[in-house]
Formats: structure tokens, C-alpha cells, sequence
């Protein structure tokens, strides 16, 4: 056990997306994530800006940390779509108003 060590493998996300993207329909799914992504981006990025953990955005949502999890990981599930009110909530939050744009 004493020649046991921890050696951690590094990632390299690019390399790993290239080698996903050779799998045959992984970068129609892909791409068709983009949208969801971006909007998750904008949550994390919003609650980052704002210093702010799950706990405390929950605590000025006046719901629990559990439900800011959900929120942030429904944003990518089209069966569990926030409504605009939450997405609202959660940026008032964070200190910021929600825009929705169509470009």
C-alpha cells in the first residue's frame, strides 16, 4: 500500500469533444444543445458575478438550495423548462434583470 499513489489523469477538453464529435449523431445533439447551454452559462456566470452560493440565491428566491439546483441543471432538460417567473426570481436575485433577446 505504502507504493500506492494518487495520479491524477489530466483532461483535455478539446481533445475529448474532437474524439465525441467523430461518434456518428453526437454533434447534431450537440449543436442542438447550444441555446441551453448558453442560458445555463448566463445563470452560473450571473450567480458567480454576484459572489453568491445556491444557499444564498435560495435564501433570496425564498425557496431551498435543492430547488436552485434543479433550476440550474433543468435549464439543459426540455421536459423541466423554468418558467419565466423562476428565471426572473433568480436574476432579481443575483442582483440582475432578466433580458430575454431573438437574435
Amino acid at each position: 500500500m505504502d507504493q500506492d499513489t494518487f495520479k491524477p489523469v489530466a483532461l483535455n477538453h478539446a481533445h475529448a469533444l474532437a474524439e465525441a464529435m467523430k461518434r456518428p449523431g453526437f454533434e447534431d445533439v450537440w449543436n442542438g444543445l447550444e441555446e441551453e447551454y448558453a442560458a445555463l452559462h448566463s445563470l452560473l456566470q450571473a450567480r458567480k458575478a454576484a459572489g453568491l452560493s445556491q444557499e444564498e440565491v435560495a435564501l433570496r428566491m425564498g425557496t431551498t438550495k435543492s430547488a436552485v439546483s434543479r433550476l440550474e441543471s433543468s435549464i439543459r432538460d426540455q421536459r423541466h423548462s423554468p418558467s419565466f417567473a423562476t428565471l426572473k426570481k433568480y436574476a432579481n436575485a443575483c442582483g440582475k434583470r432578466l433580458l430575454v433577446q431573438f437574435v
